[in-house]
């Protein structure tokens, strides 16, 4: 996922957006942009009408029926959302677990834009999207989430597993949400005050410290040396034998994190990634494929990442982690995109030790100003406004043209104006993109 301030700024207003700005033209004082997709279009997630179940997109298309005023995307496994600067959201993609916030199931208008029911009351600033649910958040700093979810995701209660239409989390209802982060079954929020809440499936202290017993995943029994197919395999075995593991219903203050100021969060398939306000970067949950950032992972809760320079944004993948970082060079200081984790991949876009976090090759001198993760591909948009992928290329996921994967950062070319914003679900990516103007 990429960081809710960085790129869109969604006028939460207080962090940096890395001279972002100047690019967006305006027409009637709104911003004009528009979306592209690219990669695996078996369930819709692209929005591309008439190009069929399966087809798949190689190179950036544009997303049809939307409105030229979004201001920020998230792409889920299987579905996309997009919020306007007006306040709307609007989704495209997978709809069997009801994440689209559609009445009904229509498998017919999947692939087509459309706005989310049941917000007409809400002005929209932020959407974070997971496999299975969807949520939306408030320019109030409310929470709403819509879709199905065994594991506790929804946060609604004991129980609670389907809302078919966006419904409150009234747990937080006395926080003021700026960005949630999903895994496969568990939850990150971060409040405006710097405030961690966990919840879902807290296997592996994924969550941290919620009060709930933590309890070893069966994951961590897997071997990192699986293609991606064999590895979602193995995962979706593993998440069977899960079924009876704890599971907190509801958000919850993170234990290890009371008292701290936290500035960024992110959700990889079974970690999380936890950004400090100080520059401390922690971790917690499965390290089978090295994607906690450390040499060792002794116990159940949060730890340090061994990262080199000052992480200022982080990202997850289903096995790899991605932080921006600001390290010392002599009397310079220098951004540089650090990965590690699964790299069977080339996800993390540089060479061994993968278990520990070094800087990403070939991006030429770029400055990073966001990134993101797929399931195996990765993302980054520079201050200049271009994007450049890197990893598996399979289904056309890096928009490059092919299937071929990519071991270090490639520039996404031809693509008309800046890019604002890159977003990469589980096989298919979104570009945000506007006229660039000096």
């Amino acid at each position: 996922m990429v960081r809710l301030w960085s790129i869109a700024k969604l006028q939460i207003g207080k962090f940096s957006t890395f001279g972002i700005r100047r690019w967006f033209t305006t027409i009637g004082g709104e911003r004009s942009t528009k979306v592209m997709s690219f990669g695996d279009g078996s369930h819709f997630a692209l929005g591309l009408p008439g190009t069929g179940m399966g087809i798949d997109a190689y190179e950036p298309t544009q997303v049809s029926d939307l409105p030229s005023d979004v201001s920020f995307l998230s792409a889920g496994h299987y579905h996309s959302l997009a919020v306007t600067s007006g306040g709307e959201i609007w989704a495209w993609g997978r709809n069997e677990e009801g994440q689209l916030g559609r009445i009904g199931r229509d498998s017919n208008s999947r692939s087509v834009a459309k706005r989310v029911e049941g917000l007409e009351n809400v002005s929209v600033r932020g959407a974070f999207a997971s496999g299975v649910v969807s949520t939306a958040i408030g320019d109030d700093g409310s929470l709403w989430v819509w879709g199905r979810s065994k594991r506790g995701q929804l946060g609604l209660g004991e129980g609670i597993v389907e809302a078919l239409v966006p419904s409150k989390v009234e747990a937080l209802g006395q926080e003021h949400i700026v960005k949630v982060s999903f895994g496969w079954g568990h939850v990150l929020a971060l409040s405006a005050d710097g405030k961690v809440f966990g919840w879902g499936y807290v296997a592996d202290g994924r969550v941290g410290n919620v009060g709930v017993p933590l309890e070893a995943s069966p994951l961590d029994s897997l071997a990192s040396g699986y293609g991606e197919e064999a590895a979602e395999k193995k995962v979706a075995e593993a998440m069977r034998k899960e079924n009876n593991m704890p599971i907190a219903w509801e958000p919850r203050l993170v234990e290890e994190l009371r008292g701290v100021k936290v500035e960024d969060i992110a959700c990889g398939s079974d970690h999380s990634l936890v950004l400090c306000r100080d520059g401390t970067l922690l971790s917690s949950g499965s390290n089978v494929y090295g994607q906690l950032g450390r040499r060792s992972n002794e116990d159940l809760t949060m730890s340090p990442v061994d990262v080199t320079g000052s992480p200022v944004s982080v990202a997850a993948g289903l096995g790899h982690s991605l932080a921006i970082c600001n390290v010392e060079s002599g009397s310079n200081t220098r951004r540089v995109v650090s990965s590690w984790g699964w790299n069977r991949s080339k996800q993390l876009g540089r060479g061994k030790p993968e278990e520990l976090p070094r800087e990403v090759e070939g991006l030429d001198g770029e400055t990073p100003a966001s990134v993101s993760a797929g399931r195996v591909h990765s993302l980054c948009v520079t201050e200049k406004g271009e994007a450049w992928v890197w990893g598996c290329g399979k289904n056309g996921r890096l928009g490059l043209g092919s299937s071929v994967d990519e071991p270090e950062p490639m520039l996404l070319e031809d693509v008309e104006g800046c890019v604002l914003q890159a977003a990469a679900g589980f096989d298919h990516s979104l570009i945000l993109v506007s006229d660039c103007v000096d």
